[in-house]
């Protein structure tokens, strides 16, 4: 080995030992910062404790320019944890955190359009990363130590058998010593150690490692038989694409109309039926149908298909794609009348961005075909679409905005629709206190409902103080939680007093 392969060997030897260290520090902090403790600040602290371990566990010192972009990127992208801890604040911190990766590493595609599928193929190879590396340096090195661990292990083993021997002997015979070794408490030890924990700590260091050394899953091409072409080219030939598209143009055409009838028009609908179920009825199933014609629309335009061949086809894709639009608008539509008999919930606010984030995509559609650009542009698109949607969600508290609405179109308030689900208002959280203040409020001093609302306020306003001790829970959400009810501590009080004497109002 010439001097040069010694240096390099030392050097790469050098790098592996600072990152393995990045990597014990980051899942200590994990450990810290999460094991048996409530979510909060403690995300967006381990999201920077993380942008600080893949910038200095960089192959090279980076610049001070690139290394504070980075730094910004990854900040402005774990920004929503900081709001409140949340899924889509997850989502996007780590997207910001594997952005920082890639281009740390120098993988970034010179084309933004290609990053989608760097970042598709970053993910494919990450969650065996830990183990693949593991193993590569543990074949590599076990040949090499074995021959030094091996005797230095067995001549420890006589020292620390004697050791614990005589030691155990000792304290028998010696109450200080007894004394000592009854004060160590094993049993904290093994809890430091109990299974649960150890497995956080491999699951942190297998999700932490792909960010320190991030590699991507090689490209496999698969050659297409002329069979599987020649059956492609006729199931998807121009004969069948022009006969599908205007049976399923007819078929939108009589589901649009019937919407525009009904739905639109407010005509009225056969005996039996109300305009809530009729809403209910399509509003998840037709978006299923435009996911399923925008699959098709793909197939029929791609490259060297039919679709570019054939002006009538592009006519009636753009026609199909047009009453597709309108077929998600009516699904949000239909939502909102749904919304408008029986209440808003999560799952119907999570479904009408679905909705609208499915109609997008039908005009990214047809813009990609008027503009004529590739398939890859149009995942990018559409991916910026979704990242954009998933970042102002994660800034938007929709537990209270959802106890808002049901509260002001609650019966007690409007004077029609349905009265509050006071259950459904409990699982949303403490953030449904102000609403259920309001509604508290609105209520005649003698009715029922007010003592089960005060209950649930009760209920919510002790879930929200009860982790107000742990600084890791900590949120500007729930900061700004914690001040309203500071400010309304008596609201409560002095409604359950007025209900049991109201001659003292």
């Amino acid at each position: 080995m010439t001097m040069t392969d010694s240096a390099a060997v030392q050097q790469q030897a050098g790098r592996r030992n600072g990152n393995m260290l990045v990597l014990l520090t980051l899942v200590a902090s994990a450990d810290t910062l999460f094991f048996q403790q409530p979510l909060g600040i403690n995300m967006f602290l381990f999201a920077i404790a993380v942008t600080a371990g893949v910038l200095l566990s960089a192959p090279k010192p980076l610049a001070l320019r690139p290394a504070v972009t980075l730094a910004a990127v990854a900040f402005v992208a774990s920004a929503p944890l900081l709001e409140s801890p949340s899924i889509p604040g997850g989502i996007f911190a780590a997207f910001g955190l594997a952005l920082a990766a890639l281009a740390r590493s120098r993988l970034m595609p010179q084309r933004l359009t290609a990053l989608p599928s760097v970042l598709l193929r970053f993910a494919l190879a990450a969650p065996m990363r830990l183990a693949r590396d593991w193993s590569k340096s543990r074949a590599d090195r076990v040949s090499r130590q074995a021959a030094k661990v091996l005797p230095k292990l067995v001549a420890w083993l006589i020292p620390g058998l004697f050791t614990l021997v005589f030691l155990t002997l000792l304290s028998f015979a010696n109450p200080l010593i007894e004394q000592v070794l009854s004060n160590i408490d094993f049993a904290a030890i093994l809890h430091f150690l109990n299974p649960l924990r150890l497995a956080f700590w491999l699951a942190t260091a297998a999700a932490v490692w792909p960010l320190l050394r991030p590699r991507l899953k090689r490209r496999r091409r698969r050659a297409q038989s002329e069979t599987g072409e020649a059956f492609g080219g006729n199931l998807f030939g121009q004969a069948a694409v022009f006969r599908s598209l205007l049976i399923f143009n007819a078929l939108f055409a009589v589901q649009t109309s019937l919407d525009l009838v009904y739905l639109w028009g407010g005509a009225e609908l056969p005996d039996g039926m109300t305009h809530a179920e009729y809403a209910h009825r399509g509003a998840y199933p037709l978006v299923l149908t435009a996911l399923l014609a925008g699959a098709f629309v793909l197939v029929v335009m791609r490259s060297k298909g039919p679709g570019e061949k054939s002006p009538v086809i592009r006519g009636l894709v753009h026609a199909w794609i047009g009453q597709n639009i309108l077929l998600c608008i009516s699904s949000i539509l239909r939502l909102d009348r749904y919304v408008e008999a029986y209440s808003l919930t999560e799952l119907r606010v999570a479904a009408g961005i679905w909705m609208g984030l499915v109609a997008v995509g039908l005009a990214l559609i047809l813009l990609r075909i008027l503009l004529r650009r590739s398939n890859e542009w149009l995942i990018a698109m559409n991916l910026t679409a979704l990242a954009a949607t998933l970042y102002v969600c994660a800034f938007t508290d929709f537990p209270a905005l959802i106890a808002r609405f049901n509260v002001e179109y609650s019966r007690a308030l409007a004077g029609e629709g349905m009265p509050l689900d006071l259950d459904y208002v409990y699982s949303l959280g403490p953030a449904a206190v102000p609403a259920l203040d309001t509604y508290i409020a609105a209520l005649p001093q003698a009715a029922d409902e007010k003592t089960g609302a005060l209950s649930v306020r009760t209920r919510l306003e002790a879930d929200a103080l009860a982790s107000a001790n742990n600084w890791r829970s900590w949120s500007f959400r729930a900061h700004r939680l914690r001040r309203y009810l500071s400010g309304h501590k008596n609201i409560a009080w002095a409604a359950q007093r007025a209900k049991n004497d109201p001659q003292d109002f």
